[in-house]
């Protein structure tokens, strides 16, 4: 029976109903391995960091107020009393007129409250240290808990975790740290005409590239990835891989039969399924028109169309921003964020309007001193050479009717 389109949407209420799915489990983890995971309580700083006040330079901890007027026409004259290595705490006072060698790092004696840095200063014998320039109380000192203070928040809920992150945590001695779960996802390819990449294709056969193309970028989302190969156009198997790619990922992601067709089963085999909603059958967004997003179990199915450019584009725009969100990020949605390049458009680009075009554009520039250029990469969905050849993405909002040729435009690198 040919299907029509269940429930075509725009862009932001795709992006709505994306959001209310919930985020996947937490689990405990050694913060040395916790790079590219989302932090799923804030946490807090247990203590100062530093701990002390701390030379930030080698030369002399002294009295700021000792340095006054002080310069290489008119120095100060102070009295050397020891000389603190690193790891060593003083426990004599710093009295006025006096200074303590010190080098970066060290704890400032009692009472010190600036350093001044030794190539500022000169040693003149019998203790006597020269100070040719003046300092400011809190100069070339870290203050204790200046890095962070004790009981402040540091890193919240949510917070993708890069090396820096960890090296915080190790500097404040956080070992353990609570994070979601790496995503679960699965893809599905269907078709009757798809091969294994391994195999030569007979005429009317192609090799599936979704599944490699689709893995690949969930990957670069976090995701831990899941292939369950080619399934053929027949409801008894397609409902059988979405039972078992629902029983063991958080997400699936099913790569063709979601366009209008006899032969497209997609919506079927997921109705078939207990605790199944359709919410969206159709998107308002070009490529990839023929999207479905549906619930099973509480869980996110997305069917892809099956034509390589159209899939991918809707895994950047949809997908990707969906693990983020599953994995516990709170800018999983916040298109900013995305790596952007400024451009001026080469040639006029016509849209319709009512939908959402991302167009592929190539990057050029004549010369160094030339503006950016963003030429269109424009042919049909199923064309891999235009995702190869093309360096991101520009937006065309659905509002609009197209662009024309010296608009300035912001591309998204991909």
């Amino acid at each position: 029976m040919k299907q029509d389109f269940f429930r075509v949407i725009s862009s932001r209420e795709l992006c709505r109903l994306l959001k209310t799915f919930p985020t996947v489990a937490r689990e405990q983890i050694d913060f040395r391995t916790g790079v590219d995971r989302m932090l799923a309580t804030a946490i807090t700083s247990p203590e100062n960091l530093p701990m002390v006040h701390r030379s930030s330079m080698d030369g002399f901890a002294v009295h700021a107020e000792d340095t006054f007027g002080a310069s290489e026409a008119n120095p100060a004259y102070l009295e050397n009393k020891a000389e603190l290595k690193i790891d060593e705490l003083s426990t004599a006072p710093l009295e006025r007129g006096e200074c303590m060698s010190i080098t970066t790092g060290g704890t400032l004696p009692p009472g010190g409250n600036a350093v001044v840095m030794v190539e500022h200063t000169q040693e003149l014998g019998a203790g006597t240290i020269e100070i040719r320039k003046s300092v400011a109380p809190g100069d070339n000192v870290m203050l204790a808990g200046e890095d962070v203070a004790q009981g402040a928040p540091i890193l919240p809920r949510g917070k993708r975790l890069r090396p820096q992150e960890i090296g915080l945590l190790a500097a404040l001695g956080i070992t353990s740290i609570t994070v979601f779960k790496r995503v679960r996802a699965g893809i599905i390819s269907t078709g009757d005409e798809l091969v294994d990449v391994n195999t030569t294709p007979r005429p009317g056969q192609v090799r599936d590239v979704n599944t490699s193309t689709l893995a690949c970028l969930l990957g670069k989302a976090n995701a831990h990835v899941q292939a369950y190969g080619l399934v053929k156009d027949d409801l008894a198997s397609i409902v059988a891989m979405l039972k078992q790619g629902l029983a063991e990922n958080d997400v699936l992601f099913i790569s063709g039969g979601s366009s209008v067709g006899t032969r497209d089963l997609t919506i079927e085999a997921i109705l078939s399924l207990p605790d199944s909603e359709i919410l969206a059958h159709g998107v308002s967004v070009s490529p990839g028109k023929p999207t479905i997003l549906a619930r099973v179990g509480g869980k996110p199915i997305m069917g892809l169309p099956g034509q390589v450019t159209s899939a991918q584009v809707i895994m950047l725009v949809f997908g990707c921003p969906l693990i983020h969100h599953l994995g516990g990020s709170t800018q999983a949605w916040d298109t900013s964020l995305r790596p952007q390049i400024p451009a001026t458009l080469a040639t006029n680009v016509s849209s319709k309007q009512g939908r959402e075009d991302y167009v592929r554009v190539e990057l050029k520039q004549a010369t160094p001193q030339e503006p950016l250029q963003a030429v269109p990469r424009t042919g049909k969905s199923g064309l891999l050479k235009t995702l190869v050849q093309c360096d991101g993405l520009v937006r065309i909002p659905a509002e609009s009717e197209g662009l024309l040729a010296g608009t300035k435009v912001m591309v998204w690198k991909i």
